[in-house]
């Protein structure tokens, strides 16, 4: 099962296009569980800083979902996306100029590995990206430079209980191109309080409620497709038998205090020291 191509195709479908693409941004936001943990995440830090100015970074910003977002639940926040790939920086400015976004929202080419620009954002998004590098503890010392004192640090990622879709030896990643199946609570938590975070608080997601949405969702719909695109007229009918039952599930994830999930959702927090 591959969800890369089929990633990639739709995304070449919706991104000329200024409503399609804001209607595919929407599905992922209804459909995807990790875009619930991570709203209320976001949500959370907002709450927090309600007076301030904001400067946040997605490293990893790939196809701009979260930025969007981001940008309009508060369009005064200033965003910078930055993306390994030139050809998603290219695409996500011109449709966030098309999109009217102005000024508050840009973006980069860069490596992570190479990325740092001490003292410079209040939070700082990595949604979906550490999985796909092999030397996270330069990323997450950069990282932690690049925040702000008192900055937040909100990270979505698979854990090592069956993340990637892989829960015995010999099985293979959902995505591809992941360097690491997924992270335990202890790997992650260590590893960022060597990066100089203060505070690390760790919850798993995609519990038994988020693993049943997701295969309904992600799973079978990819499957799916990847067997033949003739399938696709075959997703409405499938969506609409699914839809409500799938939201309910997603909601249960991100209330339920999971013993165990195939999904982690990190904050760390700098030190208003630091």
């Amino acid at each position: 099962m591959r969800y890369d191509p089929v990633k990639e195709k739709i995304g070449r479908v919706v991104g000329s296009s200024v409503w399609l693409r804001v209607l595919f941004y929407r599905l992922l936001d209804t459909l995807l569980l990790r875009t619930w943990h991570v709203r209320k995440a976001v949500r959370r830090f907002a709450e927090e800083n309600r007076n301030s100015e904001i400067s946040v970074l997605d490293a990893g910003s790939g196809f701009g979902q979260y930025v969007w977002r981001i940008h309009r639940q508060n369009p005064e926040w200033k965003i910078t996306g930055v993306d390994l790939k030139e050809e998603q920086r290219s695409d996500c400015t011109a449709f966030f100029q098309k999109a009217g976004a102005g000024t508050a929202v840009s973006f980069e080419t860069a490596d992570l590995t190479q990325f740092n620009r001490p003292d410079t954002y209040n939070l700082i998004l990595s949604v979906d990206v550490m999985e796909h590098i092999e030397d996270d503890r330069t990323v997450f010392r950069n990282l932690f430079s690049s925040l702000l004192p008192g900055g937040w640090l909100i990270i979505s990622t698979p854990s090592d209980q069956g993340g990637s879709d892989v829960h015995h030896e010999g099985d293979h990643s959902f995505i591809e191109e992941h360097v690491r199946d997924g992270y335990s609570i202890t790997e992650i938590s260590g590893k960022l309080s060597e990066a100089g975070f203060a505070s690390v608080t760790p919850r798993y997601t995609y519990g038994i409620p988020g693993g049943i949405a997701w295969k309904l969702t992600m799973k079978i719909p990819v499957t799916l497709l990847n067997l033949s695109w003739l399938t696709a007229p075959l997703l409405l009918p499938w969506y609409m038998l699914v839809i409500i039952p799938s939201l309910i599930l997603n909601y249960a994830d991100t209330i339920i205090r999971h013993r165990r999930g195939t999904g982690l959702l990190v904050i760390a927090k700098k030190d208003q020291t630091r």
